[in-house]
């Protein structure tokens, strides 16, 4: 399926959809996201419930088959300072999949910019539910802990 437009939010139903709606997200801000990883929990799993703390740079997601919280990319160097909030779709489920891209400085493969992506596995909603400036350090390191 292609994206669809229902109102005022995205819709789609392969991870191609939703790397599609956060790369278009990244081009709007600016920091056009030029590599991109889907989550999978080490148990195989690829549904999560996330929350994020923005200000901070912290994604925590949480496997829904085994209960493993994960630190996505960076996030272990921030966490202390961080106030981490569960997401909700706009249909109240709070089960995704996601996908993470980032923006890298011109010339190098060192991240700039870190976006998250959710699928929403009850009503396909697609959309960033999270980003911001990120110097992480190289990008493969990085996008290997999503």
């Amino acid at each position: 399926m292609a994206l669809t437009k229902k109102g005022e939010f995205w819709y789609g139903t392969t991870s191609g959809d939703t790397q599609a709606e956060l790369r278009s997200y990244s081009v709007a801000n600016r920091h056009e996201a030029v590599r991109f990883a889907a989550s999978k929990c080490d148990c195989g799993c690829r549904t999560f419930a996330l929350q994020t703390d923005e200000e901070a740079g912290v994604a925590i997601r949480s496997c829904t088959d085994c209960g493993q919280e994960h630190l996505m990319g960076d996030s272990a160097d921030h966490v202390e300072e961080a106030a981490p909030e569960v997401h909700e779709c706009v249909c109240e489920n709070e089960v995704f999949e996601l996908m993470s891209g980032v923006s890298v400085y011109e010339g190098t493969h060192r991240v700039r910019w870190y976006y998250i992506a959710c699928h929403c596995v009850e009503c396909n909603l697609v959309g960033v539910f999270a980003d911001w400036k990120c110097d992480a350090g190289d990008a493969a390191v990085f996008l290997a802990k999503v």
